[in-house]
């Protein structure tokens, strides 16, 4: 068996990998468990320096590393090389904070001595995505490794040499051997990896099918999850928004790695009174956008990862269309590139409940205009949906726009006056079929460890 990339720009085969066997995999579990044994007794001094090395290396080959997630998923250049950097900065981030978020807490008690101390668990697995082939695994990987675990990476099936390299830079960094291993499986094989008893915990971002699998499997082996799932993101642009600002930020969110982002814009819901107006600038900016080549420096969009994601989105497109919804811009399939995996930048408006951009998660340049009559009607359909991973609200009545975003709107991120986005130093997860947990910041290391009491009498 194996595991073959393909490039979405031109549909041709990449490289084809060999799948672990069974037997290999069984190997690789143990060897980093041997791995943590030793590890887990290794100083946080130690833990630090390696993983500054580790983020060193990053910007060493930043370049090839970019390069390889244009050939592989079709990011564009200039994107890949922000996304380096990235995990680079959450290396460094988790170096300088991760002893201080680890220190024993003294808890005043009847005791002569009482307090919470941090234990690593052992080896979790990480079942992670081709969107961000690097950031994905890294905002697991650096806090995981500066809090005493191990790690083994099922990473996506058509970004194989993205994963492979994450294990190569971990080793050129100076990491003892096995610490963290690639398992080059497909997805029928993770639920024997969850199975191992030595294997302890598990890290999944995907869709909430996915999630709930894994969830479900994990649960009944009584071993602790934190999931990162899918995500219909509402933006909220009030009447008083400013209107070319808010149209600008939420194309941009919306085209997020081309639209494949589980925190990218997906629900546009306008006031009626400047709803003209700000569909004409989103419309606008939208058709400014250069799709093309992802090598290409002009490049803003590139292909989508693979053709049949593709297809499957111009079939939500279509369905749309055929329930009543207008379509303002693109929705088609460019016919000189039909054969790979491009799509159109794509606006829908009217869209209405029952409709898929309503309540599906649209993986793609797909953008869904809803208009309202007021800022309470606009909340109250934020809400109508079963996710619930990030928003935003344009305005500019801040202290109307926090009432909202603190209380109002249910979702794990909420941002004013800005494109939902991930940073190292605050946590990032969602709610309902957003998933549960949290990753990065203080919480995100905190999710993989033994939260132990200690009481001494």
């Amino acid at each position: 068996m194996s595991i073959t990339a393909i490039n979405p720009t031109d549909g041709k085969v990449i490289k084809s990998f060999r799948e672990t066997s069974e037997a290999q995999v069984i190997k690789k579990i143990e060897q980093t468990h041997k791995a943590w044994t030793i590890w887990r007794e290794s100083s946080f001094k130690q833990r630090a320096a390696l993983l500054t090395k580790l983020g060193n290396q990053l910007l060493m080959q930043r370049d090839d590393l970019a390069k390889l997630m244009a050939l592989e998923m079709g990011k564009p250049l200039k994107d890949g090389l922000a996304e380096i950097d990235k995990c680079a900065a959450v290396c460094k981030y988790y170096a300088d904070k991760g002893a201080g978020f680890l220190e024993d807490q003294l808890i005043e008690t009847e005791a002569s001595k009482s307090y919470i101390s941090f234990q690593p668990l052992g080896v979790v697995l990480a079942v992670m995505p081709w969107n961000f082939p690097y950031w994905q695994v890294f905002r697991f990987l650096a806090p995981a490794l500066m809090a005493g675990n191990c790690g083994l990476l099922k990473h996506a099936a058509n970004v194989p040499a993205c994963a492979l390299s994450i294990e190569k830079l971990v080793k050129d960094a100076g990491y003892p051997d096995h610490v963290f291993q690639t398992l080059m499986i497909g997805s029928k094989a993770v639920s024997k990896v969850i199975a191992h008893p030595l294997v302890k915990a598990v890290t999944l971002t995907g869709s909430t099918e996915a999630g709930m699998k894994v969830a479900a499997q994990a649960g009944m082996l009584l071993k602790k999850t934190v999931l990162e799932l899918g995500g219909s993101d509402p933006y909220l642009v009030l009447e008083d928004a400013d209107l070319e600002f808010a149209a600008e930020t939420c194309v941009n969110s919306r085209l997020i790695n081309n639209g494949q982002s589980c925190i990218a814009a997906k629900r546009f819901i306008v006031v009626k009174k400047v709803a003209r107006e700000f569909t004409r600038l989103f419309v606008q900016k939208m058709k400014e956008k250069i799709l093309g080549d992802p090598f290409e420096a002009a490049t803003n969009l590139g292909p989508m990862a693979r053709a049949d994601l593709r297809d499957e989105l111009h079939q939500q497109v279509l369905k749309n269309i055929a329930m009543g919804a207008k379509c303002l811009l693109g929705g088609q399939i460019p016919a000189f590139k039909g054969k790979h995996a491009y799509y159109e930048p794509t606006v829908l408006s009217g869209i209405k409940k029952g409709m898929p951009a309503y309540a599906e998660e649209m993986f793609g340049p797909v953008a869904a205009i809803l208009i309202v009559r007021d800022t309470e009607q606009a909340i109250e359909l934020a809400n109508d949906s079963a996710f619930g991973l990030g928003a935003a609200v344009f305005t500019r009545n801040e202290k109307l726009a926090e009432e909202i975003a603190r209380t109002r709107l249910q979702a794990g991120s909420c941002f004013v006056n800005s494109l939902v986005k991930s940073d190292p130093r605050l946590p990032f997860g969602g709610i309902n079929q957003s998933g549960y947990g949290r990753e990065l910041g203080v919480f995100g290391i905190h999710e993989f460890v033994n939260i132990k009491t200690v009481y001494v009498k």
